[in-house]
């Protein structure tokens, strides 16, 4: 009996399962609060579109929203420019231009939207500057978080979170008010009738905004935005980074003020990892180019301020390119390297797109028509011995005042348009920004054509704006 207890024993132990953690767990970032000529640039940035993003939903335009992407009666509204959704290719000209737009500012200047106007980095510097506002610097936050449950922990803790929310609340009422007139959807928000529709995606928005800026923040732009992986197919050797430079840094170790590098055969780098400390992504940068950095320049700023206590040179940390590092070029030198060819190919692409987008947008006309054939009628008899082929018009009016639209229409001898909600003239009124169905009907003496297709075409003439749409159709003739 003892023996087989043995054998179990050493069965058991031979068998032990060994854990392996295939992901190492992620340490919390606690960035240091900086300031220089790149942090100050940094909240220029901030400001400038936090205040477009809070402030355009509420400008007027005329008696409605300046900006407004009204789903629910499907017209965009972009100040006095009014879209409807067959006008879907100047929004795919927009985010064609908004690519090679990125592009090009990637391939010349890196990742600086990322750094500086990225809504990820926005918001989370809006929520780091509360968190340190409410919760002390650096230090105090790290001794906070490793503290014991207490009430002024609570209450800390608390405090700051109702902020957050708030915050991010605000900010999905926002992003709806893009969508539903922002004025209807404050008075529904005090009256307690908001929509199931604008209360989900007010509450989706504010919880993204609370969850990406509040908590994921740097694992954001490490692991889940797409822009990080593929910046290095946009970079090369003469696009603007945030560089350390080695020669001037290495060996590095600590110094006294003032100190003669070269007598001491020392780098100018100090080793006190405050680069590191500063860094939202908590990357070393003195480690080279790495995908998760976002370009915002902090380790600079920290580095300066460093640098000037130790009575050195700044730049040890800067925006240069690798060209520029290597060759020990200056200012005037690296900026010549900016007009090369990829940046001639993206910039030439680009202007194209945007003059032939402008172009379209100058020249279109004021309305837009579409013709559809009524499919349940062929072709049918009407009194008088005509013969006739039934349509809708549909005629969207563009402008912000009512027109008069004149029906007619060419193609056949003898043609006859006649509809029921014209008057005797074939004039159609559409209000402002509103379109209109049209029921139509094309009549021509019966037999005084061959049978089969024949081609017809619609004009439409806004009486008031001296412009015209020629639209074309058949008219089907029975056999």
């Amino acid at each position: 009996m003892s023996s087989q207890q043995n054998s179990n024993v050493t069965k058991d132990a031979t068998t032990e399962a060994t854990v392996i953690n295939l992901y190492a767990a992620a340490e919390k970032i606690y960035p240091r609060s900086t300031f220089g000529f790149f942090t100050k640039w940094r909240w220029v940035m901030i400001w400038l579109t936090q205040l477009f993003f809070y402030g355009v939903p509420w400008l007027e335009w005329g008696q409605r929203q300046a900006l407004l992407f009204d789903l629910e009666a499907r017209r965009f509204y972009i100040f006095n420019l009014v879209l409807y959704p067959q006008d879907l290719i100047y929004l795919t000209a927009i985010l064609i231009i908004s690519a090679l737009s990125l592009f090009l500012f990637t391939a010349i200047a890196g990742r600086l939207w990322c750094g500086y106007t990225c809504p990820q980095t926005v918001y989370t510097e809006i929520f780091l500057w509360i968190e340190a506002k409410i919760e002390g610097d650096r230090a105090a936050r790290m001794k906070l978080d490793g503290a014991g449950m207490s009430i002024k922990k609570i209450l800390t803790k608390g405090s700051k979170h109702l902020v957050w929310i708030t915050f991010a609340l605000w900010t999905g009422f926002t992003f709806v008010g893009y969508f539903t007139p922002i004025r209807e959807l404050g008075t529904a928000v005090i009256n307690m009738g908001l929509g199931p529709w604008q209360t989900f995606w007010v509450l989706f928005y504010g919880f993204a905004t609370y969850g990406n800026a509040g908590f994921m923040r740097e694992q954001v732009c490490k692991y889940m935005c797409p822009y990080a992986r593929f910046q290095s197919a946009m970079f090369d050797d003469d696009t603007l980074i945030v560089t350390y430079d080695e020669k001037r840094g290495e060996p590095r170790g600590k110094a006294s003020l003032k100190a003669d590098l070269d007598k001491n055969k020392q780098g100018a780098c100090i080793d006190c990892s405050m680069c590191v400390q500063v860094c939202p992504t908590g990357i070393d940068i003195r480690k080279g180019l790495q995908y998760e950095c976002i370009g915002c320049g902090a380790c600079a700023d920290v580095c300066d301020t460093v640098m000037d206590k130790m009575g050195y040179e700044r730049g040890l940390v800067k925006y240069s390119t690798q060209h520029a590092m290597n060759m020990g070029w200056n200012h005037t030198q690296m900026l010549r390297r900016i007009l090369r060819p990829r940046v001639m190919v993206y910039t030439a692409i680009l202007v194209l797109l945007v003059v032939m987008l402008l172009t379209s947008l100058v020249t279109r006309n004021a309305f837009r028509v579409d013709v559809v054939r009524d499919r349940g009628v062929m072709a049918r008899m009407a009194e008088g011995g005509m013969l006739e082929n039934v349509y809708r018009l549909q005629i969207m009016n563009a402008t912000e005042s009512a027109q008069r639209y004149k029906l007619s229409a060419t193609g056949l001898d003898k043609l006859k348009v006649e509809s029921d909600v014209a008057d005797g003239e074939n004039i159609v009124i559409v209000n402002a920004a509103e379109s209109r169905w049209i029921p139509v009907r094309l009549q021509i003496p019966d037999g005084s054509i061959k049978p089969g297709s024949h081609h017809v075409q619609f004009v439409v003439e806004a009486t008031a704006l001296d412009q015209k749409v020629i639209e074309e159709s058949v008219f089907l003739v029975p056999r």
